[in-house]
This record gives structure tokens, sequence and C-alpha cells, in this order.
């Protein structure tokens, strides 16, 4: 028998083990539910909306009711791929990307919210991968840039490949990370599709299909973030927010068209 042949199984069973450490006892729980056509990428949430977003298209919903009072649709052909959003001072950031096509391509696309008008672009570095989700954190911005094993993926970049990139505010890249081997491994050939600091608590993030939340936090030192829980939840996947107002997480089912509001659990 060879060394490697001992080795791997050793190594499965660290990481079997790890995991099940991180792992949660109580899931998220989902509080209210609202139907939204356009909930098939993301959400993004302030005070009194949460705002459903598709890929060239976005449906503005009152918070308590769930009624759509707005919506806005590309007509340029320019916006193809909105992923992730969140607001800030009464605009809507999205994470945009050409995906599937490459070479990738990447912006934010930045919307009023009052009118939910497209008001500009902002082009994002080119050769790290696709933009997934935007956050404001610790002064800086976060945006984190995907790379797939399979359809959308550029050879010799498979999802381990995926990097959180800090900018400053005139969108200057100041310092990256990767995520971690076991996390990569659950994404199943995909990549981080959400993603929110909370105070306090660590950074909580998604990936494409799993119905788990992991939470993580920028390492003492190195590159590579450190994967603190895992965090069962109904949604499969797809782009956070958090209502800061009542500490609420937001999410999507796609396969449902849903916004999904959950009450997040005490980690052990």
């Amino acid at each position: 028998m060879s060394k490697t042949s001992v080795v791997r199984p050793v190594l499965a069973l660290l990481l079997v083990a790890f995991l099940g450490a991180c792992a949660s006892r109580h899931p998220a729980e989902a509080v209210r539910r609202f139907h939204a056509a356009e909930a098939n990428q993301g959400v993004a949430v302030d005070a009194k909306f949460f705002y459903a977003i598709d890929g060239a298209a976005i449906g503005k919903y009152d918070k308590r009711s769930g009624a759509r009072v707005g919506g806005w649709t590309d007509t340029s052909g320019k916006i193809t791929h909105l992923d992730s959003g969140i607001v800030v001072g009464g605009e809507l950031y999205c994470a945009h990307s050409n995906y599937p096509a490459t070479p990738m391509v990447s912006s934010l696309e930045v919307f009023e919210t009052d009118r939910l008008a497209h008001i500009r672009s902002i082009p994002l570095p080119q050769g790290i991968g696709s933009a997934t989700w935007v956050d404001r954190a610790n002064d800086a911005w976060w945006v984190t840039f995907a790379n797939y094993a399979g359809k959308g993926g550029e050879p010799g970049k498979g999802p381990e490949t995926t990097k959180l990139v800090r900018f400053d505010s005139e969108w200057q890249p100041q310092d990256w990370w990767t995520f971690p081997a076991a996390l990569v491994q659950r994404w199943n050939g995909m990549s981080s599709s959400g993603g929110v600091w909370l105070e306090g608590k660590g950074l909580y993030t998604t990936g494409h299909d799993a119905r788990e939340l992991y939470v993580l936090d920028l390492p003492a030192s190195g590159h590579e973030l450190t994967l603190k829980a895992i965090v069962p939840f109904e949604s499969e996947g797809q782009g956070i927010a958090i209502d800061s107002a009542e500490g609420l997480l937001y999410s999507i089912q796609r396969c449902t068209r849903d916004v999904i509001v959950s009450k997040l659990p005490a980690l052990n």
C-alpha cells in the first residue's frame, strides 16, 4: 500500500471531523415568506422595502405586506447577470457579470431606490473572476469574485481560486482572501453566491444551491478565510441580505420565487 493511499483516508476523516465541529445545532428559523417574481438571484433590503433580484430585472416590495410597489427591467441588453445586492445611502448596489461568457467581465450596477432607476455602473478589475456579491462594512467595500469548475469557468481557474476582495472608497483593491478547502468542496463545482458581514459575528456566506450558511472570519495571518460554523437554513444558496434594523436574514428560494425572512440562531 502506498503512502498516498494511506494519507487520503486520514485526511478525509479529519475533514469530516472538522465539518462536524463547525456544524450548528440549530438552523435559521423562517419567520416570514413573500412571493416575488424576480427572486432568482438574490435579495437586498432597507428600512421599508426589499428588492428581489433577477438577472436583468429587479422588483421592489413592501417589507411588511409583501406588496409589489415598483420594478425595473433592463432594455439596453447591457445588463445580463445581476446577482446579490446591498442598499447603501438610498442606492442599491448589485454585483454584475457577463456569466457564463468568458473572459469574465464584472461591474457593480447602481440603482436609485426611490424610483428604482439605474443611475451608474462601476467597473471592477478583470482577471479575478465573476462578481457575485457586494457588501459594505468596516469603512470598506467587499466583493467576492467567483470561479467555476464547469459552465462559466476559465481554464486553470476552479472554485478554489474564488476570492473575497476588499476595496477602498475609490474602488481600489486593498487586500484579498481565498475560501477554505472544506468550504470549497461543499460548493460542488460552483462558488460563493451571497455574503453579509454581521458586526461581532463574522461573515455569513452562501454557496450556489446548498441549504447552508457558512460563517467565516478573517484570519489572524495569511490569506485564507477561517470557517467558524455551518448553519442550516431553508434557502438553496444564492444571494442574501441582512435587515440591520431587525437583525433578520433575507434570502430567496429560486425554485418557488419566494423571499424568505429568517431569524439567525446564536452560534455555539
